[in-house]
């Protein structure tokens, strides 16, 4: 904080300000002259910005701000020499929109940060073996990077080994995570192990971090509801006080005879208290804070309004590869010769196929040096692989083999089944299945016990989809879903007034996340659902959403609060000045002070720490 207001410069005028008062009242019992002439420059300072404001932004948008108002107050307390309360109003005033900037810079700085981290160069290796420094924007998809031990990554890229990197400043996870060879990693994170080499895969301003400003940036510009309502009614309650301050002050002098100045006294402690400098501060700092702190976590919010809409969320449909499961095939089961195997495994290497490479992975250090490699591999178009007599591919292509019938039961389990023949007889088989991510079904329970139902739509089959629904239990499943049918699912839970959020990762998830109330696209997941969603789980921990849904609930929570204490404040105070019970010290004092109130509530929800134990003990 000392920092901003050295270097901003609308934190040295505070400073200036706040010293120039201080003389001021020093020189109170000393030299009414000088005391007057201390207040008049305090003034000056303290109010230069506000009156820009207040000028600038009437005359640009065509509509009156709570700077009008404090300004007006101000130059009104001057008139009947009241310099000193001028001062204090403008001073407290100046300290809340300096607190108010300081907060936003806050939660912007915590993303910039994150992006300073990526360095500014990176060692690229040449053809000739040289290693030649490039400025990191300057590399192409295809260069070699070479990432010393301890050294940050550049920019995102394949890597050409097994690996440990730290990925904290990406996902907020301080356990480093092991990558294997050919695994993306991402601009900003460390290497914790040897050195290695990553093959560029995407340019400078298409990484992970730079999508990260990206969507900070977009959401720090799109308010929430509330906040938009609050900027809504701002002018119009602005230009209603100005309107009944001086019907009061008519008021006070014509039918209750209070003295000119007295009435005007009173008109300019209205002005003041009337203000709703502490109300249209109750939303934006905390949204800003809760966007930064969930981007320092995981989870990017496109703005205040998805932030803010999460928390009323009732039901939640989820799609299943990629989501609640890895998107990739283990090997669970299989019953093949030995010698077949390793036939297999030599076809399954040259083929691109999700499942062909969980088979080539599940056994990598079986020994294929005695397979014939000189016989030539064809694969069959919707059938599977073929050397030889030798078939490995799906079971509808099996099913005028011989033996298909034995192992025609194995498809009962729901698992991925892949059957191998050799000749026209069926003799083994490999069961796989997509990993469900460990943290999905705690995730789904915790939703769960917050009154959420959480229902799986997948385009997989029945059997399959069952399986998960099982082992996630989440309320219900359907299965053999294509794009538009998850759509109408959407559609049908909106028409009977649900919010509903809607999480996915391919482009057939992007119509329904599109159409939902909360669009969730998983961070590894395509671009185009991505752009579709309202928020973006970075690292595909669905443990982070609830953390942002928890993140949100207390986030409507304190803006809650600070509505409600800046009305309470605000009506406590007319009804004072009403009386007559109130000065304008008191007023500034109590007035500008809930203002510093709710902006310091807001910033609660920056530390990403302390957030986490207030959010896991809050609900």
């Amino acid at each position: 904080m000392v920092e901003y207001l050295t270097k901003s410069r609308q934190g040295q005028f505070l400073v200036v300000g706040v010293l120039f008062t201080i003389l001021g009242f020093i020189f109170i019992p000393l030299n009414d002259a000088y005391s007057s002439i201390l207040f008049y420059i305090s003034i000056f300072f303290l109010g230069f910005y506000a009156a820009k404001h207040a000028v600038v932004e009437t005359i640009k948008d065509r509509s009156p701000n709570v700077d009008l108002l404090m300004v007006l107050a101000a130059v009104g307390a001057v008139i009947i020499d009241f310099e000193s309360e001028g001062a204090a109003l403008l001073l407290i005033f100046a300290a809340a929109e300096v607190l108010e900037d300081y907060a936003t810079n806050k939660s912007t700085s915590a993303i910039s940060e994150l992006m300073a981290q990526v360095p500014d160069t990176a060692q690229v290796l040449k053809e000739n073996g040289d290693v030649v420094v490039t400025p990191t924007k300057e590399l192409v998809i295809g260069d070699i990077v070479v990432v010393s031990k301890g050294g940050q990554i550049p920019i995102d890229g394949l890597i050409d080994r097994n690996a440990i990197v730290n990925e904290a400043a990406l996902t907020g996870e301080s356990v480093p995570v092991e990558k294997e060879l050919k695994e993306e990693v991402f601009a900003g994170t460390i290497n914790e192990g040897n050195v290695f080499h990553i093959e560029v895969n995407k340019t400078l301003n298409q990484t992970m971090f730079s999508n990260i400003i990206r969507m900070v940036e977009e959401a720090q510009n799109k308010p929430s509801r509330i906040a938009k309502f609050i900027d809504r009614i701002e002018s119009k309650y602005v230009i209603g006080v100005l309107i009944i301050v001086p019907i009061f002050i008519f008021f006070l002098y014509y039918f209750l005879s209070l003295p000119l100045e007295e009435a005007f006294y009173r008109g300019m402690v209205l002005l003041t208290v009337a203000s709703p400098c502490a109300l249209v501060a109750s939303a934006t700092p905390a949204t800003l804070s809760a966007i930064s702190n969930g981007a320092k976590n995981g989870i990017l919010f496109k703005g205040g309004a998805a932030m803010e809409a999460l928390s009323t969320m009732n039901i939640l449909y989820t799609d299943k590869t990629g989501t609640l499961t890895y998107g990739d095939f283990q090997v669970v089961d299989y019953h093949l010769d030995q010698e077949l195997l390793k036939e297999v495994i030599y076809m399954e290497q040259q083929s691109s196929h999700p499942i062909g490479r969980a088979i080539v992975s599940a056994f990598k250090e079986i020994n294929l040096a005695q397979v014939n490699q000189a016989e030539s591999i064809e694969e069959i178009a919707g059938s599977g692989i073929k050397k030889g007599a030798i078939l490995v591919g799906k079971p509808d292509a099996f099913k005028q083999y011989d033996k298909f019938d034995q192992f025609e039961k194995l498809l009962e389990k729901g698992d991925t089944t892949i059957f191998v023949a050799k000749g026209n007889e069926v003799v083994g088989y490999f069961s796989l299945r997509d990993r469900i991510r460990p943290q999905t079904a705690s995730t789904v329970a915790d939703f769960q016990k917050e009154g959420i139902k959480v229902y799986l739509l997948t385009g997989d089959n029945e059997k399959v989809a069952a399986q998960v629904a099982k082992e996630v239990k989440v309320d219900d499943y359907i299965s053999s879903m294509l794009p538009e049918d998850k759509i109408d699912f959407v559609l049908k839970s909106q028409g009977k007034e649900e919010v509903v959020g809607m999480i996915g990762d391919g482009i057939n998830d992007a119509p329904a996340l599109a159409n939902a109330d909360i669009g969730i696209a998983m961070g590894s997941g395509s671009s185009v659902a991505m752009e579709s969603s309202d928020v973006v789980v970075v690292k595909n921990d669905l443990s982070k959403l609830f953390y942002s849904y928890q993140l949100s609930k207390k986030l409507n929570k304190i803006i809650i609060q600070n509505v409600i204490f800046s009305i309470a404040v605000i009506v406590s105070l007319i009804t004072l000045n009403m009386f007559g019970v109130l000065g304008l010290p008191l007023a500034v004092l109590f007035h500008e002070g809930s203002t510093i109130l709710v902006i310091l509530n807001g910033l609660r929800l920056l530390g990403s720490e302390k957030t986490k134990a207030e959010l896991s003990g809050a609900y």
